[in-house]
Formats: structure tokens, C-alpha cells, sequence
């Protein structure tokens, strides 16, 4: 069971769900420590009081603001704990609005909300399903370490997930990164399309989705511990400037078709517009071409059934 980071209540209105927090994700990296690499001693971060000039245990150490370069003013946990914030002991829910209508750069890491024994199953029950009935997202604010955060409560697998979001004042404005005067030709666009088409699946579920890096580091691990060398890989190639953008669309598809088990023939590009054009005009010459010969034949038909027909004179 992963431990609990934080325990206070949701605040719905005037229904109050006491919850514990614990971590949604795991980390699976490999983690390494710093040693000295003559004789492999582990080297250590030692937190040294500059005025004393010895190593301060934790009980010691608190938390301080630099107001100019000579003077700080201590701030305690204790006070940081007690500031009057609604938000200090609950998650208050502001607003439920449309998961589509936030951007997901603001969403950060993902906690789940576990009810606190047998009183809080029922208001927690509750508020899962009037969030999976409303298909909206409840919007949040709670404090943590010291500062007010924002959040978002969302459901799944019949849990309340919290997910930390940014203010909207933390994020950059991108405009300035945005590329001017770039045109794109109408088939660049059509193919780019189809290279979307052909990477479009429904799960993220596959061999590609997997950490090969942690693999990798694994694997290196392993081989150094039994003294043999590690496992090589073929070097990957350095992405090389692409001079035909609709080649390199074309071959893409042709490779992600050719992943799935498709038919991995590029297809044809529509033809252009005057192209087109030039051969709707044959193709109606053609049909008037027809249309008069087929015209002509007739008449003369007639003509010569009237010859047949006319009636011979009579001799006196």
C-alpha cells in the first residue's frame, strides 16, 4: 500500500468527504548514488551551518526568506500549518467544468484519494458518481508545502483522482515560438493525414511503450556484476535534414504500413487541379466528337429510308 502524503477532506458545498492521498504513479527508474571513483566510497551531501561551521541535523533546520542581502526572516512550519486558508485542511471544489475546456499543459502529477474508513464511503460514493453522471471534472483548491495550488478531480476505475494543475499565470505564452510565412502545399497537408491514419490506434498498449532506457540501464547492471561485456546495440542514426517533405511523408506511410502488415505501396497523390481540368475538356470533346458523328449517321439513315420509301410514277 503507498503511503499517504497528505490526509484532510474534499469540501463539496456543504458535504465534506475525509480522504487520504497517496501517489498515482510509480517510479521504476534505476537509481544511482554518488561514490568517489578511485575507491568507491559513497560521497554525501552534508548540510554545514556557514557560521559555525559544522554539519546541522534536520531538528535544526527550518525554512527562511531573503528580504535584502544582510537580513532573512524565519518562517516556521507550525506558522505555515496555521495561516488562516480555507484550503489549508480541505480540497475545496470551486467549479465543474468540461475536462476538453482545460488545456493540458496545466495538468501535473496524479494523486488518488482514498475515503477514510467506513463514515466517508458514502459521501465519497457520492460525489464519484455525480462526477461520472455529470461527465464534467471538478475544478479545485488546496494547499500544500506551504503554497495554494489548484487541482483537478476527475474518476478512475471508481476512485477520485486529484491531478495538481498550474495557474494559469505559470504558463508562458508560446506565441513568440510560433514559425511565420511557412506555406504548405494541399497535398503536404492530405499526406501528413494519412501518416496520422496509419499511426492511429486505440490503446497504448505494445512493445513500444515500454522503458527501454531502464532496460537497457538493467541489462548493463547485470552484465558488469557478472564480469562480461555489456550488450551492444547498433547506434541509432542522427535525424538528417529533410530536403523533399512530401518524399519523407510518403516513405513514412509506407513504413507505418509496412509495421502493421499492410500493403506497403505508397499510394497515388490526387492529380492536380488544371491536370484535372485538362482532362474533363478531352474528355467532353470526346462526347461532342461522338455526339455529332452519331448525329450525322442518323440523318443520313433517314435520308436514305426516304429514298427507299418515295412511291414510283406511274406511266400513261
Amino acid at each position: 500500500m503507498p503511503r499517504t502524503v497528505w490526509s484532510g477532506a474534499i469540501s463539496f458545498g456543504l458535504v465534506t468527504v475525509p480522504i487520504h492521498v497517496v501517489s498515482a504513479r510509480e517510479d521504476h527508474s534505476v537509481r544511482f548514488h554518488q561514490v568517489h571513483l578511485e575507491d568507491m566510497s559513497r560521497v554525501r551531501v552534508r548540510k554545514v551551518c556557514e557560521i559555525e561551521d559544522r554539519e546541522v541535523p534536520n531538528a535544526e533546520i527550518g525554512k527562511g526568506y531573503q528580504l535584502t542581502k544582510e537580513k532573512i526572516i524565519p518562517v516556521l512550519d507550525e506558522e505555515l500549518r496555521e495561516m488562516p486558508l480555507p484550503t489549508a485542511k480541505a480540497i475545496e471544489i470551486e467549479a465543474f467544468v468540461p475536462l476538453e475546456s482545460i488545456d493540458p499543459i496545466q495538468i501535473g502529477d496524479g494523486y488518488y484519494l482514498q475515503p477514510d474508513g467506513q463514515v466517508a464511503a458514502k459521501p465519497y460514493t457520492l460525489l464519484r458518481k455525480a462526477l461520472e453522471r455529470s461527465s464534467k471534472v471538478a475544478i479545485a483548491k488546496y494547499a500544500w508545502s506551504g503554497r495554494e495550488r489548484l487541482g483537478l478531480l476527475r474518476v478512475r476505475d471508481n476512485v477520485i483522482v486529484l491531478h495538481a494543475m498550474h495557474w494559469a499565470d505559470e504558463i508562458r505564452d508560446p506565441a513568440e515560438l510560433k514559425p511565420e510565412n511557412v506555406k504548405l502545399a494541399k497535398d503536404e497537408i492530405v499526406e501528413a493525414e494519412h501518416l496520422i491514419d496509419r499511426l492511429t490506434r486505440d490503446d497504448l498498449e505494445g512493445e513500444e511503450f515500454t522503458d527501454r532506457y531502464t532496460e537497457a540501464v538493467e541489462a548493463l547492471i547485470e552484465a558488469k556484476r557478472e564480469h562480461r561485456e555489456p550488450p551492444t546495440v547498433e547506434e541509432p542514426k542522427a535525424p538528417g535534414k529533410v530536403v523533399d517533405l512530401m518524399a519523407a511523408l510518403q516513405e513514412s506511410v509506407s513504413k507505418a504500413k509496412a509495421s502493421r502488415g499492410e500493403d506497403a505501396t505508397v499510394h497515388e497523390m490526387p492529380k492536380k487541379k488544371a491536370a484535372a481540368k485538362k482532362t474533363a475538356k478531352k474528355a467532353s470533346a470526346r462526347k461532342t466528337t461522338a455526339k455529332n458523328t452519331t448525329s450525322s449517321k442518323k440523318t443520313a439513315a433517314k435520308k436514305t429510308a426516304k429514298k427507299t420509301s418515295a412511291p414510283k410514277k406511274r406511266s400513261a
